[in-house]
């Protein structure tokens, strides 16, 4: 079985929308995007995600951050990968103003404020790193992330950290099979008030 690995272009907006909500679940009834939103049905959130990534501004869930891996021409998984100094907050608030998306976010800012660890600007930061289901343990999370590090490196990027909710154990193994190790928790009141998980782990790989 051969796993390809190509940068996602405009075109795969679809496929990135549901990525990136697969992941932003993970297993729970919502996810971050659910607070930001505010819709009650998946297909108007999809709707919005999908053209979240594909504004002018370079957020973090752009479609230029993301390699897609694909098996016999189907697309089966995603890895982003961003720059805190590029795809900052302000960055995200801009693109929601070029989706004219007017709603309310203070929840989501409140939980960035309270639960989330202070981004290193000369760390590089792995998001949505997703496969379909029938294609787990395939190789294809691994593909990924080598061609993600060897960007990276080329990039000029020695440390790269992403962000798992503590006690996703499967989740948390499979990164350090990929070589991350924990370096810091974070439990938060507000995170599990919303999510039903107690807090942040952050994890980090140097290369």
């Amino acid at each position: 079985m051969s796993i390809g690995i190509s940068k996602a272009s405009k075109e795969d907006a679809g496929f990135l929308a549901q990525m990136i909500l697969q992941s932003s679940r993970a297993e729970k009834k919502i996810g971050i995007y659910d607070l930001v939103f505010g819709v009650k049905n998946d297909d108007d959130l999809l709707s919005y995600l999908e053209k979240l990534v594909v504004t002018e501004t370079k957020n973090h869930c752009h479609f230029s951050n993301f390699l897609i891996a694909n098996i016999d021409g189907k697309q089966v998984g995603t890895l982003c990968s961003y720059e805190p100094r590029i795809s900052t907050h302000e960055a995200f608030i801009k693109s929601l103003e070029e989706i004219n998306y007017t709603g309310d976010i203070s929840e989501y800012e409140d939980i960035l404020t309270l639960c989330d660890f202070e981004q290193n600007n000369r760390t590089l930061i792995f998001d949505f790193m997703e496969e379909l289901e029938g294609f787990i343990n395939v190789g294809v999370l691994k593909a990924l992330m080598q061609k993600s590090l060897l960007t990276a490196r080329l990039k000029g990027y020695r440390i790269a950290q992403t962000i798992v909710e503590i006690g996703s154990l499967e989740t948390i193994l499979l990164y350090k099979k990929l070589g991350f190790k924990e370096v810091k928790q974070k439990e938060c009141e507000l995170y599990k008030e919303k999510f039903g998980r107690v807090g942040l782990t952050l994890l980090e790989i140097e290369f």
